[in-house]
């Protein structure tokens, strides 16, 4: 008889410069269930010498390290391993440090302040291809792009948008992963993916964190 198949293990690094921070985070994920620490890493040099010895699905990034820095790192990954998604793990939360890691291709970025369960659900989304900002950075973000224009529902975005992919960009912009999308407006899974395929087709939008910002600066989030 067939064994029912079980679910991947999403594989992380977890980079940070304190071993105190690092390890204990390291053991309490490894307790999760679906997620493996594959390794750590006390800066981002290391960090890139595991991705290229060893599958590796995300990795959980702080951004002031020696040698090089999580953002440096972040974006030799994005632009070496870009299969490999960075989720920010770090005490700053001031504007240049969150626009320059999503500038660098970070595709979740969280403070210390978040809990356990908090960095697993940014981890299984950052591995899922969905964008995860908790709530400081988000409102941080949105102050930012705000006070440097005035933007309106159409601003930055094509012509050619539908208003449900409008909607889709809105709440992907809102931090909702698409199944919460579906049920928000009442469609299938499979609907909303087309609909995000069909958007970043023709807004040229990299990935989720890209939508992020695009739906802040255009004003939709």
């Amino acid at each position: 008889m067939n064994q029912p198949s079980k679910t991947p293990l999403i594989g992380v690094v977890v980079a940070d410069d304190q071993a105190a921070v690092r390890e204990p985070l390291a053991m309490v994920l490894g307790l999760t269930g679906d997620i493996h620490v594959v390794a750590t890493a006390a800066n981002g040099r290391e960090v890139l010498d595991v991705v290229a010895e060893r599958p590796v699905d995300v990795v959980l990034m702080d951004l002031r390290m020696p040698g090089m820095d999580g953002t440096e790192a972040t974006r030799r990954l994005n632009e070496t391993h870009p299969d490999v998604a960075v989720v920010v793990l770090t005490t700053f939360a001031d504007d240049d440090s969150i626009m320059a890691a999503l500038a660098a291709g970070a595709r979740g970025y969280l403070t210390k302040n978040a809990g356990r369960e908090d960095i697993a659900r940014a981890i299984r989304a950052a591995a899922a291809g969905q964008s995860v900002l908790d709530n400081e950075v988000r409102d941080r973000l949105i102050a930012t792009l705000s006070g440097a224009r005035r933007p309106t529902p159409e601003q930055d975005l094509p012509d050619d948008l539908t208003p449900r992919e409008r909607e889709v960009l809105a709440l992907i912009g809102r931090g909702l992963p698409n199944r919460a999308i579906a049920e928000r407006l009442f469609i299938s899974e499979a609907t909303v993916k087309t609909h995000i395929n069909n958007l970043f087709a023709k807004a040229h939008i990299q990935d989720r964190a890209d939508a992020v910002r695009r739906a802040i600066s255009a004003g939709l989030a």
